[in-house]
């Protein structure tokens, strides 16, 4: 039956080898072509940002880039989109607390 296949399988797609990324420092798997956001749900990881105000999680919420619940740090730098940004081996991706800056807080 189709729903017991991924959509990998539907469209008979063969992506290249899968590739790591580390969030918060653990290992996960990224494929060829997917973005921050999508390597961090197929492992599971559904909320990579804190709100400024009250530490609420969020992740991704559009998914399209349009809102900005998805921001991460990414190679260091915050305020990355993680909808937006492809995955590259190597990658590290942190939790980002609040808006980012947290060396220009008073």
């Amino acid at each position: 039956m189709a729903r017991d296949r991924s959509p990998a399988e539907l469209v008979g797609a063969a992506p290249d080898t899968a590739f790591e990324i580390t969030f918060d420092g653990r290992p996960i798997t990224a494929l060829p072509g997917q973005s921050v956001a999508a390597a961090l749900w197929a492992a599971g990881i559904l909320a990579w940002r804190t709100t400024r105000a009250g530490g609420r999680p969020r992740g991704a919420f559009c998914g399209i880039g349009h809102c900005f619940d998805c921001l991460a740090t990414v190679n260091g730098q915050p305020n990355r989109r993680a909808c937006l940004v492809p995955a590259h081996p190597g990658d590290t991706v942190t939790t980002q607390e609040g808006h980012g800056h947290d060396e220009l807080a008073v």
